[in-house]
């Protein structure tokens, strides 16, 4: 009698487990769609936008181009993503579940040095900081830079020891939590979610300034002022970046100390992942601003 007690109650926690996974499969699938709709509409939208645009050439331009860029490359990956949470079994060459994950890591943080380089030329506009270079041709080869430092110096290194720290099934995907285990990959986790982190609240505390420098200047009717309203249409690159980034770098210290521990951490973890490809909602957030 006892021995069927356990048995049942092993049971129910095998139940209760695999419909617990089965609602964070939901929920990645739901985001990772509401992700791939949004961002392809905002591609579409902003493509055509920027082909319409009699404006020039500028940094915010260039850097709004790349976004564009970034956001259709990695919309590509996104289907497979949503077929692997929706079906729990990865049905392709697992070489390619090592370039998907890559994908989604890399559009983040080149997302983010994007949002970085725009919020800092608006920031040096504003404290009256003249930049005297051809700002548009320099933007390009920055750019440029940006692309070439990932596809050469990051992607390839990255794709061969991605995944090489462990034993990994070939149906499954996105389970590379054993790379943790390695003290270097741990330690150069740390220092990315320390820069990410430090860089986000900087870029805060200067927004926060200029904001409060603007609102002493035109004390009364702020918001029909246009250099306050300029300064606000900035708040919506940190607010992507606070809301899609933050949740996942944030968790991300607790997962590499616990990524061992239960399913539900690494689950958890996707959750937060799955979170950032929101940022492709950018796009849509841009063009109802004017940004």
């Amino acid at each position: 009698m006892y021995i069927n007690n356990g048995t049942n109650e092993t049971r129910e926690d095998m139940i209760q487990m695999n419909s617990s996974i089965s609602q964070y499969n939901y929920a990645l699938v739901t985001i990772y769609s509401v992700s791939l709709i949004g961002g392809v509409v905002g591609v579409i939208f902003m493509t055509v936008f920027l082909y319409n645009s009699s404006t020039k050439l500028s940094v915010t331009t260039t850097s709004i181009i790349n976004l564009v860029l970034v956001h259709s490359v990695f919309l590509i990956s996104v289907p497979f993503r949503i077929e692997y949470f929706a079906t729990n079994e990865w049905k392709h060459p697992f070489f390619l579940c090592k370039w998907v994950s890559i994908f989604i890591h890399s559009h983040l943080y080149i997302s983010f040095i994007f949002y970085i380089a725009i919020l800092l030329v608006r920031f040096l506009f504003f404290f009256g900081k003249n930049i005297h270079f051809y700002r548009p041709l320099h933007a390009f080869f920055a750019s440029c830079l940006v692309w070439v430092v990932v596809f050469v110096s990051i992607f390839p290194p990255l794709f061969i020891q991605y995944g090489k720290h462990g034993n990994y099934s070939t149906n499954k995907c996105f389970e590379f939590g054993k790379e943790m285990q390695n003290p270097f990959v741990a330690s150069l986790n740390y220092v990315i979610i320390t820069t990410v982190l430090l860089t986000v609240f900087a870029l805060l505390a200067c927004q926060l300034v200029i904001l409060v420098k603007v609102a002493m200047k035109n004390k009364t009717d702020l918001l029909s002022r246009q250099e306050f309203r300029a300064q606000l249409k900035n708040l919506s690159f940190l607010m992507v970046m606070i809301i899609c980034f933050l949740p996942y770098h944030i968790f991300r210290i607790y997962y590499i100390q616990h990524n061992q521990d239960d399913d539900y951490t690494n689950y958890y973890n996707e959750i937060c992942l799955a979170i950032t490809s929101l940022c492709c909602f950018d796009l849509l957030t841009f063009i109802a601003r004017g940004s």
